[in-house]
């Protein structure tokens, strides 16, 4: 078998799938992507493809040190994303090829079902509480807030209490049988960060994501040490090499994205390296149809996973869900807030081609906010 073509489809609202097509008629999908840059990422697949056409698809493991290593520039999320994508349509090849699930080439299942949860809430929330109880009404047993809107080196404590008080509000509704994360989402400085937490840890959160900003990883050691919460960070690291700098040093929960870190089979030793550190998995997913398919086959492979984002009804999803792209919806709904361990072959979905090619014919051009503060700087968003 030999790979023919690979095709990019930038779809709504903000993604881009990869079809992988083989002379032997199987064809593989993957999701390359970094948000705000998918023409970027798109280039760099038309790159890699040079190599690619004409090659044994089956060799996943060769193509991705080829792919990551071959070049004398290496590493970054483009790069790394690109990859991620290919590596993803590779085992989606691998699995229809076999007649088994990714997650049987990995090794077998670990569990039946995977523990989701929800979002809720935008930039800049409000009714949290009600969106919150209604998303456990809907089944889930866990929920996932913004925690705060842009936020000041070490902010008034007015602005500090409206972030305690939003979280308070949602553990309110939710009650304590049900799990609550917060995601700073890099807002915070580390002495924000340094305040923000303790008056937090009365709501008891699953784990607050990104208290800081991935350059300010060395810094995670001590804020861990000063709280009770677990902390969770690395969606914004991009392979192993990243996570060896903060798995080790005080976090509780490593997040990489299957589309940004390199793809299922980095993301499956990222989880192995976890492991010897007592870290648990909460893979990070804001994406679409086919990223959340990859997560869901390393869910049901890892030992250490421990709960799965989804991006289904996502604030950022406009115009387009995720499960607009699917033939059958079936393998991404969430009864009782659980993805059931599929058996159907490769990524476990069927991508609908006619509707991405024609979401392909409006593409986007999707670009993350620009915050500002009140004096006129730079925010993070």
């Amino acid at each position: 078998m030999k790979i023919v073509s690979l095709d990019t489809f930038l779809v709504p609202p903000r993604w881009l799938f990869l079809r992988i097509r083989t002379d032997e008629g199987v064809t593989g999908w993957g999701e390359p992507i970094v948000e705000g840059r998918a023409e970027t990422v798109r280039a760099a697949i038309a790159e890699l493809a040079d190599y690619l056409v004409g090659q044994d698809p089956l060799r996943i493991e060769d193509h991705w040190q080829v792919l990551t290593k071959g070049g004398f520039y290496r590493g970054g999320p483009v790069l790394s994303s690109a990859v991620a994508g290919i590596d993803q349509a590779l085992w989606d090849i691998a699995g229809k090829s076999a007649g088994l699930p990714v997650h049987q080439l990995l090794g077998g299942p670990v569990r039946d079902k995977a523990r989701m949860y929800a979002w809720i809430g935008g930039d800049r929330p409000s009714e949290v509480a009600e969106q919150a109880k209604a998303q456990i009404e809907a089944g889930f047993t866990a929920v996932k807030m913004n925690g705060s809107a842009e936020l000041t080196a070490i902010d008034t404590p007015a602005r500090t209490m409206e972030v305690v008080q939003r979280v308070a509000a949602v553990r309110e509704a939710i009650g304590d049988h049900n799990d609550l994360v917060v995601d700073l989402h890099g807002r915070a400085t580390t002495a924000m960060s340094r305040r923000l937490l303790p008056l937090l840890e009365p709501y008891m959160p699953l784990f607050v994501e990104e208290a800081v900003l991935p350059e300010h990883s060395r810094n995670l050691s001590a804020l861990a040490a000063s709280t009770s919460i677990p902390l969770a960070t690395g969606e914004r690291l991009f392979s192993r090499w990243d996570f060896r700098d903060v798995i080790g040093h005080g976090i509780a929960v490593a997040q990489p994205d299957v589309s940004h870190a390199g793809g299922i089979s980095e993301v499956r030793r990222i989880a192995a390296m976890a492991e010897t550190y007592d870290v648990s998995m909460a893979p990070h997913c804001p994406l679409g149809p086919i990223s959340l398919a990859s997560s869901l086959q390393l869910a049901f492979a890892v030992p250490n996973f421990l709960i799965q984002e989804q991006s289904v009804g996502i604030h950022y999803n406009q115009g387009n869900d995720v499960l607009d792209y699917l033939v059958d919806r079936e393998p991404l709904t969430f009864p009782g807030g659980y993805a059931t361990r599929t058996t159907r072959p490769g990524l476990g979905i069927e991508i609908d081609e006619a509707e991405v090619e024609r979401a392909a014919e409006r593409g986007h051009r999707w670009r993350n906010p620009t915050w500002r503060h009140a004096d006129g700087s730079f925010a993070e968003w």
